[in-house]
């Protein structure tokens, strides 16, 4: 006896015949969901101008996840490079940074406006 096992989607906005599943991540989280075409566009337009000044990042290792701080990033993730820029930056521009350890969110986020 033959057998046919056919896998269908269903659009979780609207209920009618999704294309595919889609993925996404905010704040840590990753998130599925199945969308029609007309549908994904929709997310896809919704999301544009937050992609668009957006910057990529690599998933961690591991596969843990795990919610961020609000900039997205820590003193750790940020070169060795970048770190010594901002100090530079902070000491020229009169902003209290320390010779070592963690550069205050306040501070990138001024270092990263005026660039």
């Amino acid at each position: 006896m033959a057998k046919r096992i056919v896998e269908s989607f269903i659009d979780d906005i609207d209920g009618g015949d999704a294309e595919g599943t889609t993925t996404f991540a905010l704040d840590g989280t990753t998130y599925e969901i199945d969308l029609s075409g007309k549908n994904r566009e929709k997310l896809e337009k919704a999301l544009a101008p937050f992609i668009t000044k957006a910057r990529a990042v690599r998933a961690e290792r591991g596969g843990r996840g795990g919610r961020r701080g609000v900039a997205g990033s820590s003193s750790r993730a940020m070169s060795r490079e970048k770190s010594t820029e901002i100090r530079r930056w902070a000491r020229d521009n009169g902003l209290p940074v320390s010779e070592r350890g963690r550069i205050a969110a306040s501070v990138v986020k001024q270092y990263e406006a005026a660039h």
